[in-house]
């Protein structure tokens, strides 16, 4: 899926040198001490220059050698300052030059003490010298003195963390503000063409985005354009995509957010981001407030594990009074999407707030070919690749594993060398998706190893030898994800009922591998873990809630969802009795235990066979449908495989896959390994 473009103009103005240091705030610095010194330095001074500091003895030499000079340009002054015991005399001495030089006048200032110059007023008068007495009080200026450096201090502090300062205060003026992201109409290029396989979600949004080309051609006949669309649809199916696609074909303004975008630490942020956000959409309108996963503020209320009134039920509550109190004629539709809409409050999904549902399913076959086909124009393919092959053997996957398919294709197809990608590489690419990638790598004794070829040889026996089973499409032994092997099926068409000879097939197949084990060892192993796990799972929901079983009747046992809602199920009651109880584990076991004797009696029959395909297995270790059909039909393999890599090598290299024409699959693997594999 497109991520929306990002303005990052500012980003690319930041440039060069290490963020870590900040060298203005090291300029910064050295201003400030170079003032606060140059303050230090010549604070006192007179208007008529430097002084210089004479002691009251070089004074008084000065003064008896007549070098004191008091006329109107350096008058001899007597400064007395209030509040201290000394005295100032400034003035100027004549210095007398060197050589050629001429004389230089030098401003000067000596401290003296008024304890101990009493006569100073007779040396002046008998040197002739007048003197001009001053009082200053200098409180103030020592005071403004005193403070510059500390002011100059802080404006410099402020300077340096002004960008912390101004984002601080941002922050916390801007905490009720929504952090809905706005995509502009110049920025938001998808539109439905980019969007394949959900046709019929498209046609309901059609009529959106007809009303936000031309909103009076709904207002001229009285209609209402619904106020909110909720998608709903398994993960990966294209949700978020259909929401950006409205937009792109309205051309109109995109705001997205995350249902947990409103929630913070802080209480009645959430209700203040809410209310935000309808008043940006209300200045952008028309336009389209798309929230993802709303599941995250709009679960039921009351259903919280302790009850009460909680952050995120009063932020619901500002969404519910401000879907109600805007008008659809204003322009502006919310959309919102969830993978949990069991979870919703009944209050958000009515008519007048979110008017309609969109279910937005896994695509058909049909639906997959046009997604393939969509994102197989970004890759490079090989001449004659069927799309329609590979979407047939795709049933079930979303588009979003559709996407991942050709990613994984084209990486493969890279690493291998090739020029483009062959059906080889898309079928390798669909099973490493769904089943996850093969372990060469993985050291097996001969003891694991035959031994998992005979179970994996149970269930492919099986799966050709019932009625009602789907087609073997391929049976390994090769570790594939967290199994040690991987008995694969895959349906001629899609399947979306199940009836019930087939569920009892399914689980005669899911007891084959430990069937097989007990026949030809006398032994059983821990690798049919799986295998118990998904068949007491398919035995109880045919009892409880698919009415399959002939003593519990066509009666649900429980309220079985998909799902569990920690809040709302915690508390809920059993609603059969305990004797009910007894009679469903009753029956649950008589389903498996039937299923284990007919897997039994068939391999037993079968046993010859299912030493051959166990045999063919340790030496190809991998079969596929057509091959095991051999097995049956002529008793060994008339088309064998090419050999394996070297075999019991560590770090064997990958063997590429085989080119089959398969159809889809429903059901994910059986094997053994699904308990006890290495990780």
């Amino acid at each position: 899926m497109a991520q929306p473009e990002r303005n990052s103009q500012k980003d690319n103005k930041r440039g060069g040198g290490d963020p870590n240091f900040n060298w203005r705030g090291v300029i910064l610095f050295a201003i400030a001490f170079a003032l606060i010194g140059l303050a230090v330095l010549f604070r006192g001074g007179t208007g008529y220059g430097a002084e210089e500091d004479v002691p009251y003895n070089r004074f008084l030499e000065l003064l008896e050698h007549k070098q004191i000079v008091s006329d109107a340009k350096y008058p001899l002054r007597l400064v007395i300052e209030e509040g201290r015991p000394t005295q100032t005399i400034r003035g100027a001495y004549s210095r007398p030059g060197v050589g050629n030089t001429p004389a230089q006048m030098v401003p000067f200032r000596t401290t003296i003490y008024l304890n101990f110059t009493t006569d100073l007023q007779e040396k002046l008068d008998k040197a002739g010298m007048p003197i001009a007495i001053r009082a200053e009080s200098n409180v103030l200026a020592q005071a403004v003195i005193g403070f510059v450096p500390i002011a100059l201090f802080l404006l410099i502090l402020y300077f340096l963390f002004r960008q912390q300062i101004r984002m601080a205060g941002k922050g916390a003026l801007n905490f009720g503000k929504s952090k809905a992201r706005m995509l502009a109409r110049d920025k938001n290029k998808i539109t439905f063409k980019d969007v394949a396989g959900v046709e019929e979600a498209k046609d309901e949004v059609q009529e959106l985005v007809e009303f936000l080309r031309d909103p009076k051609k709904f207002q001229k006949l009285g209609g209402r354009i619904p106020k909110g669309v909720l998608l709903v649809g398994p993960p990966g199916t294209g949700k978020t995509l259909l929401a950006r696609a409205i937009a792109g074909e309205a051309d109109v303004p995109f705001f997205s957010i995350s249902g947990s975008d409103f929630v913070e630490m802080f209480v009645g942020v959430g209700a203040s981001r809410v209310r935000d956000m309808f008043e940006q959409g209300k200045k952008s309108a028309p336009c389209i407030i798309f929230i993802d996963e709303i599941d995250a503020v709009g679960r039921h209320r009351g259903h919280g594990v302790g009850g009460g009134h909680d952050e995120r039920e009063q932020t619901l509550n500002a969404l519910l009074v401000e879907m109600d109190g805007f008008d659809t004629q204003e322009g502006v539709i919310i959309i919102a999407a969830t993978n949990r809409p069991d979870v919703l409050d009944p209050a958000l999904l009515r008519p007048g707030r979110f008017d309609r549902q969109i279910t937005v399913n896994l695509p058909d076959v049909k639906g997959r070919e046009e997604i393939l086909r969509v994102h197989s124009k970004k890759v490079k393919l090989a001449e004659g690749v069927d799309m329609g092959v590979v979407a047939r053997g795709t049933p079930g996957y979303s588009g979003a594993e559709l996407a991942n398919v050709i990613n994984e294709a084209a990486l493969l197809a890279a690493r291998r060398g090739l020029k483009g990608i062959t059906l080889s590489e898309l079928e390798e690419a669909r099973d490493k998706v769904r089943w996850g990638k093969e372990r060469r790598s993985l050291a097996l004794s001969e003891k694991e190893k035959t031994n998992t070829a005979y179970h994996e040889a149970g269930h492919a026996l099986l799966l050709e030898m019932l009625e009602f089973t789907e087609p073997l499409h391929k049976v390994t032994i090769i570790p594939r994800g967290p199994s040690l092997g991987s008995t694969m099926w895959l349906p001629l068409e899609d399947k979306y009922t199940q009836r019930r000879n087939e569920l009892l097939d399914d689980l005669v197949v899911s007891m084959g591998g430990r069937v097989a084990e007990e026949i030809v060892f006398g032994d059983v192993t821990s690798g049919a873990r799986g295998d118990i796990q998904m068949a007491t799972r398919l035995a109880r929901k045919m009892v409880c809630e698919w009415g399959m079983s002939e003593k519990m009747g066509m009666v649900e046992y429980g309220e079985h969802e998909d799902y569990v809602f920690l809040g709302r199920d915690i508390s809920r009651a059993r609603d059969y009795s305990e004797a009910t109880a007894e009679q469903i584990d009753q029956e649950v076991r008589k389903l498996v235990d039937d299923a284990y004797a007919r897997a039994k009696e068939i391999l037993v029959k079968n046993r010859e066979k299912l030493e051959v395909i166990a045999k063919a297995l340790l030496e190809f270790e991998t079969l596929d449908g057509n091959q095991i059909r051999e097995v049956i039909e002529h008793g060994r393999l008339i088309n064998p495989p090419s050999p394996p890599p070297t075999s019991g090598s560590k770090l064997a290299p990958e063997k590429p896959p085989r080119q089959v024409v398969v159809a889809p699959d429903v059901a994910p693997p059986l094997g053994g390994g699904l308990s006890g594999a290495p990780a």
